[in-house]
């Protein structure tokens, strides 16, 4: 099948007036396209599905049902910014699914990488079709395809995109972000009103935690990840850091190390830090940071999240490392 192409009469987004004008093209074009009939969406929290939501949300309101599968994988408090942002500001029809235990579960002793992406893939896929087989009268699907998605891949998006659905859901997609860049998504999200934790969210790998918990994923060693992370977060907005680095993130690797925690010799997990910048995710290079500030995400990390001793810095351009570790 041919890919669609971006226009080439179609203007770059970069003002909020221009955000505007897409907005009100794609509403209508949202009305027009799906009539009075239901639209399902798998909403990850991410800037695509959320701006997808949100322009939904303004065309056909509760006609769009959102489906938010928490896997156990999401970054500390993104369910819940989930639930706040749609179902309680927006007035969406939003199903929260708890399937932590289910994904855990099938994950547990799992160590290779590409087996554990392939999993959580066929988790949510089955989860999001046992919940769409519950609704009445879906006829669409809306994703949210970006048109680097479609240069790279063809029209069907990681695992939280829903491909491969049975055929039984085979609906009509919906995709009113397809011919727009990254950064014109984050244009038209803060158009929409979403908030700017959500807009400029760092890029996210589609397995989420499942990737930085290397190894066999445990529950403990997850919520070091998941705590860690916070920090590191938490920190680099307080320190003015927030969209000056690329993307920062902990990796919690499956094994331990001695270290002295209050007078007694402990053994427990190292968390390694990686911070990059790049401008098209082909190469990196490693942030400068101040020193002072690296020791005290050190202290905080080693003294507040359990099962910890120790942090290490990943000072590793790509090439030769990739920006993940899985």
């Amino acid at each position: 099948m041919e890919q669609a192409r971006r226009p080439e009469s179609m203007a770059r987004i970069t003002t909020p007036a221009l955000a505007q004008a897409f907005i009100d093209e794609q509403i209508a074009a949202l009305r027009a396209q799906i009539g009075d009939k239901k639209v399902l969406l798998a909403l990850s929290g991410g800037v695509d599905s959320s701006v997808v939501a949100a322009l939904l949300i303004r065309a056909v309101g509760r006609q769009l049902v959102c489906v938010h599968v928490n896997h156990g994988l999401l970054r500390k408090g993104e369910p819940e910014q989930v639930i706040q942002v749609f179902r309680n500001e927006m007035d969406a029809n939003l199903i929260y699914v708890d399937a932590v235990d289910r994904f855990l579960d099938q994950l547990a002793g799992v160590s290779d990488p590409e087996q554990k992406r392939k999993i959580i893939g066929k988790v949510f896929i089955d989860v999001f079709a046992e919940e769409a087989k519950k609704l009445d009268g879906i006829s669409f699907l809306a994703q949210g395809t970006i048109y680097p998605d479609i240069l790279e891949s063809g029209p069907v998006k990681s695992h939280h995109n829903v491909g491969g659905l049975p055929p039984e859901l085979d609906f009509e997609l919906v995709e009113p972000v397809k011919f727009l860049y990254k950064d014109e998504v984050r244009v038209v999200g803060k158009a929409l009103g979403l908030p700017d934790g959500m807009v400029y969210r760092q890029p996210f790998p589609g397995p989420g935690l499942g990737v930085r918990c290397v190894g066999a994923i445990t529950r403990d060693r997850l919520e070091a990840v998941r705590e860690s992370d916070a920090i590191l977060r938490e920190e680099f907005k307080k320190n003015g850091l927030e969209g000056k680095v690329w993307q920062y993130f902990t990796i919690v690797p499956d094994f331990k190390s001695t270290g002295i925690t209050d007078g007694l010799r402990t053994y427990e997990w190292p968390v390694v830090i990686r911070a990059v910048n790049t401008v098209d995710a082909v190469t990196a290079e490693v942030a400068e940071l101040d020193f002072k500030l690296m020791a005290h995400i050190v202290e905080r990390i080693t003294h507040e999240v359990k099962g910890v001793n120790r942090v290490l810095w990943d000072l590793t351009p790509k090439p030769t490392g990739t920006i993940e570790w899985e």
